[in-house]
C-alpha cells in the first residue's frame, strides 16, 4: 500500500495566512482532496502544490468560484496542449514518410 505523508490543514492554513473555510470551500469545490482523521482535517503531499497555486489566486482576491472556472480553463489548455504535441508527433511521422 502506498503511504501518503500528511499535513493537517490548520498547519497549512497558519503557514500561508487563509483560514480553515478557505480549505473546507475547495473541498467543497472539489478542487483538492483532505483527509478526516478523528474530526482532524489533513492535505496529502500530493495535493499541496495545487493547493498552493489556488492560495495564490485566493490572494488575487478572486473568489472560490473564480478559481473554479480558472483551473477548469487550465485544464482545457493543458488538454489542447497535449492534444497538439500529439498532433504534431503524429505530422512528423507522416512527414519523415
Amino acid at each position: 500500500m502506498k503511504t501518503v505523508n500528511l499535513i493537517t490543514a490548520s498547519d497549512f492554513c497558519l503557514y500561508h495566512n487563509v483560514t480553515n473555510s478557505f480549505i473546507e470551500s475547495l473541498q467543497e469545490a472539489e478542487l483538492v482532496e483532505v483527509t478526516i482523521i478523528d474530526d482532524v482535517v489533513f492535505i496529502p503531499e500530493t495535493e499541496l502544490q495545487k493547493l498552493e497555486k489556488l492560495v495564490n489566486l485566493y490572494e488575487l482576491d478572486i473568489n472560490i468560484a473564480g478559481i473554479e472556472a480558472i483551473v477548469h480553463l487550465l485544464s482545457k489548455v493543458e488538454k489542447m496542449q497535449e492534444d497538439m504535441r500529439s498532433l504534431r508527433n503524429r505530422l512528423r511521422f507522416y512527414e519523415s514518410e
